[in-house]
């Protein structure tokens, strides 16, 4: 087998463990779906290992075929890099792109602002999934996610673009009829709107910095949300304080719709954090996309 058919394998390869099935992957790739199986064959034979777990429903990668995965794409990379050493500087970065958003910064921020990237990277094509949960980037093929609030230890490299300021706000009707709260003492004689995460169904503790030391307490409250669009939704119809990133409602207080209360204690920023699924070789139109969206944020929101 020549090194030119050996990367063809490696990119069938790659493929299919990116879209966890030889059906999508051959539509990708324009193959019929029996040449991409006899090629994952043909590999799995020429290295010895079974690579991919195979079900009627997925395909995943084993210990082994994830570990070729991770080679797989440095070895792409530096053949695709050494094939654009002489081509024209003015040839731009090109390509599918499939990134995944928080639901709010995706319609407020990043959609209005496309305009601006597709002006500049022309031959570049998006995939934007607009989403609050969870979602595996090798699973679901996906090049980049943004990510807000702590991290878990994921095996990513993960890119820090700032701290997100959080900040306490109610309704003027529903401070006319309760009182606007001058600090966590008064929370005992106030509502809120709780918010439950979307992946666990916790509902998350009101929160304040009290000088070093992040204080929390359990609120009650007529509604429980999962969303950020139905939060701030229902603070805007009276139902009770939240705690929200401010750029999320900047719009509302400057119509009067929402007032900021408790500036003094506010809950502890939340990071963001870029993540992709790979340690090395990031495609350049990943790149160009990564630094506009980090320039973007720190322009919009953490200004």
């Amino acid at each position: 087998m020549g090194a030119v058919d050996r990367i063809d394998l490696f990119r069938t390869f790659v493929r299919v463990v990116e879209c966890a099935s030889f059906t999508r992957a051959a539509d990708m790739l324009g193959m019929p779906r029996s040449s991409v199986s006899a090629a994952i064959q043909a590999l799995e034979g020429r290295v010895g290992a079974r690579l991919l777990h195979r079900t009627t429903r997925r395909v995943t990668p084993t210990q082994d075929g994830v570990a070729l995965y991770d080679r797989c794409l440095r070895l792409i990379a530096d053949v695709e890099e050494a094939e654009g050493l002489f081509r024209q500087t003015s040839v731009g970065p090109s390509g599918m792109l499939r990134i995944d958003v928080p639901g709010r910064i995706g319609r407020l921020i990043i959609a209005p602002a496309l305009p601006d990237f597709f002006a500049r990277y022309t031959d570049i094509e998006i995939g934007l999934g607009v989403t609050d949960r969870a979602v595996n980037l090798v699973e679901e093929s996906i090049d980049c996610v943004l990510r807000v609030g702590p991290l878990a230890d994921s095996g990513m490299i993960a890119r820090s673009i700032g701290e997100l300021p959080l900040i306490n706000v109610a309704s003027p009707d529903y401070l006319a009829r309760h009182g606007i709260p001058a600090g966590p003492a008064d929370l005992h004689s106030h509502r809120a709107v709780r918010y439950a995460s979307p992946s666990s169904g916790r509902v998350e503790n009101w929160e304040w910095m009290d000088g070093e030391i992040m204080r929390t307490m359990a609120m009650s409250g007529s509604v429980t949300v999962n969303s950020a669009e139905a939060y701030i939704a229902c603070c805007l119809a009276g139902l009770g304080l939240i705690q929200t990133p401010a750029y999320d409602v900047k719009a509302h207080i400057a119509a009067s719709e929402l007032i900021e209360v408790m500036p003094d204690h506010r809950a502890e920023p939340m990071p963001m954090t870029l993540l992709y699924p790979h340690r090395q070789h990031l495609s350049r139109r990943l790149q160009v996309f990564a630094d506009w969206l980090a320039d973007l944020l720190a322009r919009e929101i953490l200004a």
